[in-house]
């Protein structure tokens, strides 16, 4: 099973430095689509699937510190 096929929705999504970044919506193609609740502007951003380094129970830990992370977000 590939990482995105491991992800559930409302999974919390953290950078490599254990920071929240967001929380799943779904998988949407080769990108996480993360919640509004968890954004500023109160819109949908995707996080790409590449930057996952591991699934592990209800986590989605990624490859780049959060605040990198973010900078990689898209509308």
């Amino acid at each position: 099973m590939t990482q995105t096929g491991r992800i559930k929705e409302h999974m919390e999504v953290i950078g490599a430095d254990g920071v929240h970044v967001g929380t799943i919506d779904h998988v949407d193609g080769d990108r996480i689509k993360l919640t509004r609740k968890d954004s500023g502007d109160g819109r949908h951003h995707y996080i790409s699937s590449g930057l996952i380094a591991d699934v592990e129970g209800d986590k989605v830990r990624l490859s780049a510190n959060a605040a990198v992370a973010v900078m990689f977000e898209e509308d």
